[in-house]
């Protein structure tokens, strides 16, 4: 048995003759047949078929690119609502605001199965 050190990794790489030798044959066994298949298999991608995407495949790409696309906040609506504020014209009905997170409450805790 042999036992080699690779300093830059600090791993020991033990190896035994025999081993070697065998594996050795057939690795070299083990890439003629890759090579022998990677020449078939891109024989055979030259012959293959061409794939074409459905309508709807290609509405559903078109519709993600349009929607990652799109800014994240709308500017106009912050701006008009900054602005109602700012001239004191916008009310909050705080039992409406109440009534809804007590019902996302409830839809989220129906989710999870915690009440």
């Amino acid at each position: 048995m042999k036992i080699t050190h690779n300093k830059v990794g600090q791993n020991l790489n033990l190896t035994d003759a025999k081993a070697n030798k065998t594996s050795d044959a057939s690795k070299t066994g083990a890439a003629q047949s890759a090579q022998t298949n990677s020449s078939s298999s891109a024989s055979a991608g030259a012959q293959a078929s061409k794939v074409e995407l459905s309508p709807r495949v290609q509405d559903i790409k078109r519709i993600k690119e349009l929607a990652a696309s799109a800014p994240d906040v709308n500017a106009e609506k912050v701006e008009h609502f900054k602005r109602l504020i700012a001239e004191g014209k916008y009310k909050v009905d705080a039992k409406a605001v109440a009534d809804r997170m007590v019902e996302e409450h409830l839809r989220s805790a129906g989710r999870t199965g915690d009440e």
